[in-house]
């Protein structure tokens, strides 16, 4: 039986601890602040795909990760009792004029890229399921195969796993000196990583968000011109998110929200009366490669890194936690191309 240390409980610190504890490892997560400290502790959480089209090997295995989703999330509820806000509702998205022909391509595409799995159609905008949206041509894409889940409710549920399977979770920023040792620890491990190899590896992007009182727990998510609209499971509505590069505070929160919540009010007036209940700000952890950094930390025996989930964390933790897990325990490298240190 491995002993194996996570540095971070974030998802992919999570998702990784999980997956390790169910193949017999013991685990023991170190997080320096709470779980879900860092932009996994955040209120949007959409898991939606890739466009259809220009398929490639990353593009099929998010495909892969958002196939699998259901039984990931719903494996971990079972062990911990507590409800991640999985669902697998589709997404609604307004179509401009001069955009429709190439949504009616993406839906063609759809059927032979998604396997018959799911869904992406050209639909009346009266005819969509869920919160009613303003669509400036009439028409909206509506696909199956986008989900949502409740980061914060997420997080604890996968802790609340790990700890069902024996693992251990503790609070401190000093890793153990023996056994392997896997840094998931977000924006400022990135950081760490590019000053121990001398070049850049990745860094932050500030995301702010905004969460709504409003009850549409079966809707649909709403994606408009880089808005996402996510309606959860407890009465709530997330609206986010901003992406910025320079910034001086990562957890303050400023106007940006309020443009936030008025361009949400302009695609759904159903939710020009819901009540702000908070406003968020974080910083995702975004790799040169954008893609997700996997990989032994070079120079390091005995380290392993586990990050850059930026916008897509939620969605592909639980598959690239198996590739993780392959590596770490079994010496096996099956991460896929494009997320090794090779692509940064």
């Amino acid at each position: 039986m491995a002993d194996v240390t996570i540095m971070g409980a974030g998802v992919f610190g999570l998702a990784l601890a999980l997956v390790c504890a169910r193949r017999g490892a013991r685990v023991h997560v170190i997080e320096k602040r709470h779980i879900g400290g860092g932009s996994s502790g955040g209120l949007v959480g959409a898991l939606a795909p890739h466009v259809p089209e220009n398929w490639n090997s990353k593009k099929a295995f998010q495909f892969d990760a958002l196939r699998g989703a259901e039984s990931f999330w719903g494996r971990a509820a079972t062990l911990s009792g507590i409800d991640p806000g999985y669902a697998r509702l589709g997404r609604v998205q307004p179509v401009t004029e001069d955009a429709l022909a190439l949504a009616h391509t993406r839906a063609g595409n759809a059927t032979d890229l998604w396997q018959g799995f799911a869904t992406w159609q050209v639909i009346r905008a009266q005819d969509a399921p869920g919160l009613p949206l303003v669509s400036p041509s009439g028409w909206v894409i509506h696909d199956t195969l986008s989900a949502r889940l409740h980061p914060r409710r997420a997080g604890q549920a996968l802790a609340g796993a790990v700890q069902a399977l024996g693992g251990k979770i503790s609070y401190g920023d000093a890793p153990p000196k023996d056994g392997p040792i896997i840094w998931a620890t977000g924006y400022e491990g990135l950081h760490d990583l590019s000053a121990d190899l001398g070049r850049p590896i990745g860094s932050g992007v500030k995301g702010q968000s905004i969460l709504l009182r409003h009850a549409s727990p079966d809707a649909p998510q709403i994606f408009a011109d880089g808005l996402h609209i996510v309606p959860h499971a407890d009465g709530t509505v997330a609206i986010g998110s901003t992406s910025e590069r320079d910034f001086a505070d990562p957890a303050s929160v400023d106007a940006q929200c309020d443009t936030l919540l008025a361009r949400a009010r302009a695609v759904c007036h159903a939710l020009q009366d819901a009540p702000v209940i908070e406003a968020w700000a974080g910083v995702r952890p975004r790799a040169k490669s954008r893609a997700p950094l996997l990989g032994a930390w070079p120079g390091r025996a005995g380290h392993f890194v586990f990050n850059g989930g930026f916008k897509i964390g939620f969605a592909m933790a639980p598959v690239l936690a198996e590739r993780m897990a392959d590596l770490v325990l079994d010496g096996r490298d099956t991460i896929p191309e494009g997320f090794g240190f090779s692509a940064v």
